[in-house]
């Protein structure tokens, strides 16, 4: 048995991609209005009966907030800003703080996601 809790991020940005062919619509300057989930799980529940209290996500809204929202992403981060990449990096942070993290996903568009999962 899992127990499985999400929750959503809204958040804009724009960023560039590189090293992409001639033409493509990534490689100019552009931005996206974007939505990122957080899967956290547990097979057991804590002493209060959570995976983690939605209250303790409070510090990757502000890290959302303040790292990426209404920000260029090529000027926040050295390597290519893909939502792989943003997906990847985001779950490194959010499992650095000790939450049972098991996957993020980010979505650039309404049809489109990204989900790094280890």
């Amino acid at each position: 048995m899992t127990y499985i809790i999400s929750k959503e991020f809204h958040l804009s940005y724009s960023h560039q991609l590189f090293g992409l062919r001639d033409g493509h619509p990534c490689g100019r300057v552009h931005g996206h209005n974007a939505i990122v989930k957080i899967t956290l799980e547990r097979a057991v529940l804590d002493e209060t009966g959570f995976v983690l209290d939605y209250g303790d996500l409070t510090p990757l809204g502000t890290y959302l907030n303040d790292t990426f929202d209404h920000r260029h992403l090529n000027d926040v981060f050295t390597w290519q800003p893909s939502a792989e990449n943003l997906a990847h990096w985001l779950y490194d942070w959010c499992a650095s703080l000790g939450w049972p993290v098991s996957e993020v996903a980010w979505s650039e568009t309404p049809k489109t996601w990204a989900t790094y999962r280890p």
